[in-house]
Formats: structure tokens, sequence, C-alpha cells
């Protein structure tokens, strides 16, 4: 049994299956999924609004892997979840709302949060550790 880091089983093995340019979405609890898209994992961690909250599902994701960039709504400028991405990434690229959902088919992993603060949704593209 884990004791550190993740302990969600799918979130930890999807994570462990991720290489470099891989992204990570990681979205409030409004975002519509991809449901039935090859290549795409899922995992839903919503449990009840607003747990698991968005910036701790971030955390724990960035503690997890490399992120090299990110891209956010920008939308979320004037909103908390603006300040929650910049706070922790430094290279943050800004595109809409629409454009973020239209680029979920093409992740490999999209994690589900309970949050619901408008636009706290984020697209992680993962780098090397070497």
């Amino acid at each position: 049994m884990l004791r550190h880091g993740i302990l969600n089983a799918r979130l930890a093995g999807a994570l462990a299956r991720l290489g470099h340019t891989h992204q990570i979405v990681i979205t409030d609890a409004g975002l519509p999924l991809p449901y039935g898209i090859p290549g795409c994992t899922i995992v839903d961690l919503t449990l009840v609004a607003g747990i698991p909250r968005f910036e701790q599902v971030l955390d724990a994701v960035l503690d997890a892997v490399v992120v090299e960039w990110a891209e956010a709504a920008v939308e979320s400028q004037s909103l908390p979840a603006h300040e929650w991405i910049t706070a922790r990434l430094d290279s943050v690229s800004l595109i809409s709302h629409e454009q973020l959902k239209a680029r979920l088919p093409e992740t490999q992993l999209v994690v589900r949060t309970g949050e619901s603060t408008p636009y706290a949704n984020v697209i992680l593209h993962c780098g090397v550790a070497f």
C-alpha cells in the first residue's frame, strides 16, 4: 500500500503511463468529458460539489509529473482559477474556453474535480525529468 503521493490507483497508473509531450487536463465539475475517445483516460474524482478542489488536485498532479507549460482559458483571467494556475506554473498560455474544450479529444488524461469555480480548467503539457 502506498503511503505518499497520489493514492488513487487509477490516477497514479494513468500518470505513470504519460511521456514527454502528453497532455493532462484538470477540470472543474462542469466541463464536458470526452468519453469514448481512444487513448484518453478519464479519472473522475468528484465526490460531492466542491470536493476535491481544483487546487488540491493540481498540487498533487504537479508533485507527481514534470510540466513544460500549460494552457488555461482566457476567460479565467479575473477569476480565482487564473491565480491558482499562474501561482503554480511559470509558463501559461491563454486560449479561449471553446479552444480548451475542443482540445479534450487530443489529451491522454482528463482528471475531473469537484470544483465549482468557473473556468477552473487547465491543460498541462508533460516534460521530461532530465
